[in-house]
């Protein structure tokens, strides 16, 4: 397993994209900050300027080449080959995922606390109390936490759809149209099967509402759940897509292993 992910993070880090795709953060922050920081220097302050969007979008961009480019290309076969097992393939890729998926939370909270130096807000309290009786850095802690949550749901569904889909470029449209069309299509089916919301209300692009609930509770009408059903129904489904992913993953690998006449790693 330390080999598998020695590797992992080998490829990883040695890809531009990891590096570059980042700074869609840092330019959405900015940009947020221009275009609200002189009304609402909390809320932006809460919400670590914003940075949700652009973390989504950069997982989208980096996470989708981690299965899709090596099915795409046939890489994979020489990974499978020299790894014990598929499932410390498909761990070590997983592991990498959350790392990343944390180090840019990480960055955001940093990247907060460095624009908020720079007057593009109006000055704050970190210890002044804003939401849920808490101090605003609190707040901020807590969004982040809620958020790294929102961007673990969509690791899982990027990595069932790469295992799904060999196409890079077909992967990274798809989990676009979720992120942006996803929770209309919710919203829209909601108020058109009034007799199903007690079910429907539990559908996966939902949950993907999670973050901007927890900030703005006005969404739990979109929602039709409270912030902690959706960090239960969030949850389920990592597990439950992360689960079908690798098993997807594992019948394509022994498929292709076969085809290539190699031997099936277990």
């Amino acid at each position: 397993m330390r080999t598998n992910l020695y590797r992992e993070f080998y490829k990883f880090s040695h890809k531009k994209v990891t590096w570059f795709a980042p700074l869609l953060v840092l330019f959405l922050m900015v940009a947020f900050g221009f275009a609200t920081g002189k009304d609402q220097p909390q809320l932006l302050a809460m919400t670590c300027y914003g940075s949700s969007e652009g973390i989504l979008l950069t997982l989208i961009i980096v996470v989708s080449s981690i299965f899709s480019m090596e099915f795409q290309n046939h890489a994979i076969l020489t990974v499978l080959y020299k790894s014990p097992s598929k499932h410390y393939v498909y761990l070590a890729k997983l592991i990498v995922a959350l790392g990343y998926n944390l180090i840019l939370h990480l960055g955001a909270i940093l990247l907060t606390f460095v624009l908020t130096l720079t007057g593009i807000a109006k000055p704050i309290s970190w210890l002044a109390v804003y939401q849920y009786h808490q101090p605003l850095i609190i707040n901020m802690l807590t969004t982040s936490s809620v958020d790294f949550i929102t961007a673990t749901l969509l690791i899982s569904i990027i990595f069932l759809t790469s295992c799904l889909i060999n196409s890079n470029a077909v992967v990274v449209t798809l989990n676009m149209v979720i992120i942006f069309v996803g929770n209309d299509i919710s919203y829209n089916f909601l108020l058109q099967n009034a007799h199903l919301a007690d079910f429907a209300r539990w559908n996966p692009f939902n949950m993907l509402d999670l973050t901007k609930q927890y900030y703005n509770q006005a969404m739990i009408q979109a929602t039709s759940l409270t912030t902690f059903q959706l960090i239960i129904g969030a949850s389920t489904y990592v597990l439950a897509f992360l689960m079908t992913g690798y098993l997807v993953f594992r019948k394509k690998s022994v498929s292709k292993m076969v085809n290539q006449g190699l031997t099936c790693a277990n």
